[in-house]
């Protein structure tokens, strides 16, 4: 278990803050009180803690198998048309990320980045149809070595306020590593072809790098 880079400045931040109401309730309130406002501190920082938290993992999964790029619950397992980049009627799985979830996000497959962008935007809830168009987010698009198209969506939601995607075209994409980090949660969609086998069910918790969204 390690923390994310992402994290540095809003735990050292906020550990600066919380750290000042402490001392400062330590002088101005009484016993009984200091200790209660003690034990919320703590559990307010453990909680901003495990927001940034990346667990160790080992990925288990052949070539054309892609894996989870994020922790949650599958919420949609649908035919769409995606009109951004691939222009045909793909599989789309989304993945919901509560802010108990971990917000790292990684390649889901071995391939070539050809395609990335950011997208400014609102932040309607993650669930809301919406979310997908005209919320804050980025795409990311993979190509395998077979000629695949595989695109990942981070979307930002109520609240998460900053997408961070280190994607950049024409660099590999190697499963497993890092592809990005929505602050405090949110969604991840994968668009994957229609010939795609889907290994997942609505409502499934599934975690990254670990379980397997389907065999191309």
């Amino acid at each position: 278990m390690r923390l994310h880079r992402e994290g540095n400045t809003i735990l050292l931040l906020s550990f600066l803050f919380l750290l000042g109401i402490g001392i400062l309730s330590y002088f101005t309130m009484a016993c009984l009180w200091f200790i209660a406002v003690t034990t919320c501190l703590v559990l307010i920082f453990a909680l901003i803690l495990q927001f940034f938290r990346v667990p160790h993992r080992t990925i288990s999964a052949e070539n054309h198998q892609v894996v989870c790029p994020a922790d949650g619950k599958i919420v949609v397992i649908e035919k769409v048309y995606e009109p951004e980049f691939i222009h045909e009627t793909c599989w789309q799985i989304s993945i919901f990320m509560s802010p108990l979830n971990v917000h790292a996000n990684y390649y889901p497959i071995d391939g070539k980045v050809i395609y990335t962008q950011y997208h400014p935007g609102k932040y309607l809830v993650a669930w809301h149809p919406k979310s997908s168009t005209e919320n804050e987010r980025s795409t990311t698009v993979i190509e395998t070595n077979e000629g695949k198209k595989v695109l990942v969506r981070q979307i930002a939601g109520a609240m998460a306020r900053r997408i961070c995607f280190y994607a950049k075209k024409d660099q590999a994409s190697i499963r497993g590593t890092e592809l990005g980090f929505i602050k405090f949660g949110s969604r991840v969609d994968v668009f994957l072809p229609l010939e795609a086998n889907i290994h997942v069910v609505m409502g499934q918790i599934v975690k990254n790098r670990k379980d397997i969204l389907a065999s191309l």
